[in-house]
């Protein structure tokens, strides 16, 4: 019985840990977004939002409400379309760490 415990745990562990945020990740993946969002997160437009220092929560959240169609915006929805769950959760850890 406990080495089944001791295994769900190491099960579970590594479950979570291919869902962890990777922020360097993040900033090697942030190119496409520097174009409207500025290098570092701090748009120079007016009509832009600023990313830099926002919630990682509500980052991921909108980004995949843009993939989903949740959200629209012509030039945000066509770049989440191609985001992987794990690109999202990349950018939203990199933006909020600023």
């Amino acid at each position: 019985m406990c080495s089944r415990i001791v295994c769900l745990v190491l099960m579970l562990g590594a479950a979570s840990h291919a869902a962890l945020a990777d922020a360097a990740a993040g900033k090697e993946k942030s190119g496409l977004c520097a174009g409207c969002h500025g290098a570092d997160g701090i748009s120079l437009a007016d009509d832009i939002p600023n990313l830099a220092g926002q919630k990682e929560a509500y980052l991921a959240r909108v980004l995949g409400e843009y993939r989903s169609g949740t959200r629209k915006n012509p030039v945000m929805s066509s770049i989440a379309q191609g985001l992987s769950d794990e690109d999202i959760r990349d950018l939203a850890a990199y933006f909020s760490s600023l």
